[in-house]
């Protein structure tokens, strides 16, 4: 079975709200071994809905569409389907009447409007709504199956798990699950990356491989497809094992985890606590750091340190460290990241310091970022980069550094 998720709202098209729920209804769908090859968008507008789904029909078995059930004018989406199928609307009590409970129960008056959120396709397989008002409903015509859900996640994915993903297990002919996994990539472009697999990438059939870049990271998506998960499990730890055959160096997790997340697990896993020295950074590191959960039990604490005088006065850098090497520098950045593990009381310190942008300082290009790492028991350690991008992304990309290159060196304890 090929589906196709038709999102309906104005406001998706306008960027006033993402669509989250494609995202949820491909994963789902994804498990039970149906292919979504399409996501489109359209506003409420009657002919263009109906246009969509003429499109939809000729490329997809089962057609999904969120949003558009609700009480007001603008939601269409029951009375544009109906008219393109030739279907025939009606009132179904029972939707009525939980509706007037919700009411009821919410203390609120109920408008005749709302009545309109009951009208479902005469022949559908209607889907309550535990969360809301709006029914779903399953319609089927020839060899095409429709699926109407709400709009808002917090009634659309419940509604499907609850009901919608049972109906369409009912009318599956075969029940391939498909199974994804992502291996995540740090240190590495995507052009390379990419060569380093390329035969891999060129005779892929089952399970496929997709690189995927982002925000200076690289992602494979594995996904095999097989009746039995036992057998896409095996199908997708093969391929895994060949890739990380070449490109292991690089890798550092799975799925929906970020490098502070590993690096948080890793000082956890070897029971040691960081402290931090922020300059270009201006407190991101330890910003992201304490949204991982359980972070505090890591972080003794930190100290932006932006001005040279702090970086004096607080962190005890050398005067002489700043008039000859300046605070752009290599013997700056292992001052900062010692003495921050010194005056935190960590068993590591890191220290951030450099050229965000847009100028230069100290005749230093903008990108250009030192990372100290002060690990007790050992020499400090320093890394240079050489960024060059915009001011946001010069930070952004320094703190995921810092936590790749810190990550090494905990392998070697």
């Amino acid at each position: 079975m090929n589906a196709e998720i038709i999102a309906v709202g104005s406001e998706l098209l306008l960027g006033q709200i993402n669509n989250t729920n494609a995202r949820f209804l491909s994963r789902q769908l994804a498990d039970i071994g149906i292919n979504v090859f399409y996501h489109t968008v359209v506003g409420d507008n009657p002919s263009r809905l109906k246009a969509a789904i003429g499109i939809a029909e000729e490329r997809s078995d089962l057609v999904i569409f969120t949003g558009g059930l609700g009480p007001t004018k603008d939601d269409l989406t029951k009375e544009a389907i109906a008219e393109h199928l030739g279907a025939e609307l009606v009132h179904n009590e029972e939707a009525l009447r939980q509706i007037e409970l919700y009411f009821e129960r919410t203390g609120r008056m109920m408008t005749e409007n709302n009545r309109k959120q009951a009208i479902v396709l005469k022949g559908s397989e209607v889907l309550p709504n535990d969360h809301g008002m709006a029914p779903g409903m399953v319609y089927a015509k020839g060899a095409k199956t429709y699926m109407l859900l709400p709009g808002p996640p917090k009634e659309m994915e419940p509604m499907f798990l609850a009901y919608g993903h049972p109906a369409l297990l009912a009318r599956m002919d075969s029940q391939d699950k498909i199974l994804s996994r992502v291996l995540r990539f740090f240190g590495i472009g995507e052009a390379m990356l990419e060569t380093e697999i390329e035969d891999l990438i060129d005779s892929q059939s089952n399970p496929t491989i997709a690189p995927l870049a982002a925000d200076g990271e690289v992602t494979l998506r594995l996904t095999a497809k097989h009746q039995s998960l036992d057998a896409a499990l095996r199908l997708i730890e093969e391929a895994e094992e060949k890739i990380l055959s070449r490109t292991g160096e690089f890798f550092y997790g799975y799925d929906e985890t970020s490098l502070m997340n590993e690096l948080t697990k890793r000082l956890k896993e070897k029971g040691l606590t960081i402290g931090c020295a922020e300059s270009l950074t201006g407190g991101m590191f330890q910003q992201e750091f304490t949204s991982i959960p359980g972070a505090g039990s890591l972080l003794k604490g930190g100290v932006v340190c932006y001005t040279n005088e702090v970086k004096e006065k607080v962190l005890k850098v050398k005067k002489e460290t700043i008039e000859k090497d300046g605070v752009v520098s290599k013997a700056c950045a292992a001052e900062l990241a010692e003495n921050a593990a010194s005056l935190t009381g960590a068993d590591i310190g890191i220290s951030f310091t450099g050229v965000a942008g847009p100028d230069e300082l100290e005749g230093k290009p903008v990108g250009t970022v030192y990372i100290g790492i002060a690990i007790k028991g050992r020499p400090v350690h320093v890394e240079k980069l050489n960024l060059g991008g915009s001011r946001a992304a010069n930070r952004s990309r320094s703190v995921k550094y810092g936590c790749h290159f810190l990550m090494k060196e905990l392998e070697e304890i």
